[in-house]
């Protein structure tokens, strides 16, 4: 299973003779501050990472992702929390998962999954993505020399530097030459923007080729890892490299000129996100650990029902995966939730930092096994510095054949920063329902995965915080600034690396459950 397009690896996983297995015992406690019985993590500490201790942000700073706000006002609107569908696969793909700081992804029966999205500093909104007018690049960048690359984006203010909410342009054609003129090699960048090369150390010249209605930004007007490089007149940059090089960025602004209609044509996709189904009583907890927050789901039955909290329940739509909320309408609850609760909450509890902490694992792959007709896989890619997603079609005679999963509003692929594997005890409430004790007091087990290794961490759950990801000492693990999807799995369930940065979850149903 070299990449994402793999065949059904359900079908046998290679056992090899040095195997790391990772069981997670009991993995949760019944009192705040109680042990818990799981094995405990190796410690990263590390001199050289500088690792802060106070959980405080700089103004303008998400505490969700540890990234600047495009509009800082939207921090003081608590966040929404969409019960979002995956199950039917008629609701794929959805719509809004790229603009949510935190997913939380909870095994709800029968074999399925479903998807608590938390939207929170920034709102959705649909997009076609500017074309640079050559093919799109697909599939994870492997990387196999010396990184040189990084994203073309659209400088929508035309300030030359590329600031937050502003996003990548696909297929922008990229040739790499020679000091002598010569053509090496040549790429296109992919739907989030996003190209590379893998080249010895030596002397470059990169150009980017524009179309007509795109022309260059300013270049060189700041921090090299966020302004445009190359010449607004050739749209070439020399580059020297001597190890990975991944500020060679491309801004570009609409010139003027007409942009070629699409064929066939290609529409803005609705304003919409979802789709929403019904509340599951996991909800309660993540959407207590946020204060002033706004659950959104369709229903739920009666055993759950009484237990979550009632901001906004939706029509319990079946046809086409579950219920399309409007965004206006999204924006309307946010605000109507804020001046009903307040503006003052804090949803500081974890670090970032882009340090790696020591002890890690190579962790280029991360497939998922659900259930049979519920599979998919996450890939590095050290251009991002973040994992793709990629999902299964839930049909039966493809099972495990992984797509790229994309937002329905934006057309471009998922990828989150961090995933995280978490370990918490599942309650049978009844054959469909299940209490996963996410409850204040609760801790556990994890699997970090972020810049391309895995680390073994704990997960600590406390009243009206986030969850919050340590070291075995209590002390906060640095997440990668982003995005961040919590696969939530029981304690049975195992992770295994089958061959080298190749990992493997298969979870385990909790007994009694359909």
């Amino acid at each position: 299973m070299s990449g994402p397009d793999m065949g059904a690896y359900n079908s046998g996983v290679r056992k090899l003779a040095l195997i790391l297995i990772l069981p997670v015992l009991a993995a949760c406690g019944p009192a705040q501050g109680a042990p818990s019985t799981a094995p405990t993590a190796a410690p990263f500490v590390a001199p050289s990472l500088a690792v802060p201790t106070q959980l405080s942000l700089p103004p303008g700073l998400n505490p969700l992702t540890g990234q600047p706000a495009a509009d800082p006002s939207l921090l003081k609107v608590p966040a929404l929390l969409i019960s979002i569908s995956h199950f039917p696969a008629t609701g794929r793909p959805q719509a809004g998962l790229s603009f949510a700081p935190f997913v939380h992804e909870i095994y709800i029966t029968e074999g399925a999954t479903r998807f608590l999205a938390t939207f929170y500093g920034e709102y959705p909104a649909p997009e076609i993505p500017v074309s640079g007018g050559c093919p799109v690049r697909a599939g994870a960048f492997i990387q196999t020399g010396a990184l040189l690359g990084n994203q073309a984006w659209l400088d929508s203010n035309g300030n030359g530097l590329q600031d937050a909410g502003e996003r990548g342009i696909e297929g922008l054609c990229v040739n790499l030459y020679d000091p002598a003129g010569g053509l090496l090699l040549q790429t296109t960048s992919d739907s989030n923007g996003y190209y590379g090369f893998n080249v010895p150390p030596g002397r470059y010249v990169m150009e980017f080729v524009r179309p007509p209605w795109l022309a260059f930004t300013g270049s060189n007007l700041g921090d090299d890892s966020l302004d445009s490089d190359p010449d607004p007149a050739t749209g070439r940059v020399d580059a020297e490299v001597t190890s990975d090089q991944l500020s060679h960025d491309a801004g570009l602004i609409f010139s003027g000129a007409p942009t070629p209609a699409a064929d066939p044509p290609v529409y803005l996709p609705l304003a919409q996100v979802g789709p929403i189904r019904s509340g599951r009583l996991a909800y309660r907890y993540i959407a207590d650990s946020l204060q002033n927050s706004c659950l959104i789901y369709a229903f739920a039955s009666e055993e759950v029902l009484e237990y979550l909290p009632k901001c906004l329940m939706v029509f319990h739509q079946l046809a086409g995966g579950g219920y399309m909320l409007d965004l206006s309408e999204m924006r309307t609850v946010a605000e109507e939730n804020q001046r009903a609760k307040g503006k003052e909450f804090d949803y500081a509890s974890n670090v970032y930092s882009d340090g790696i902490p020591p002890y890690g694992r190579p962790a280029s792959q991360l497939h998922v096994f659900i259930a049979y007709q519920n599979q998919s896989g996450w890939f590095y890619d050290p251009l991002y510095r973040a994992y793709l997603r990629y999902v299964d079609t839930s049909e039966y005679e493809n099972a495990g054949v992984l797509h790229a999963d994309v937002d329905r509003l934006t057309g471009r692929q998922l990828h989150f920063e961090n995933v995280i594997v978490l370990f918490a005890q599942h309650d049978i409430i009844s054959p469909t329902n299940l209490n996963i004790r996410l409850d204040p007091g609760w801790q556990g087990d994890a699997i970090l995965l972020r810049d391309g290794q895995a680390f073994k961490i704990r997960w600590k759950a406390a009243q009206g915080r986030p969850i919050a990801f340590v070291d075995e000492h209590g002390d906060p693990v640095p997440l990668r600034p982003g995005h961040t999807w919590v696969l939530v799995a029981t304690p049975e369930s195992t992770i295994e690396e089958v061959s080298p940065g190749e990992w493997l979850l298969r979870f385990r149903a909790p007994e009694g459950a359909q």
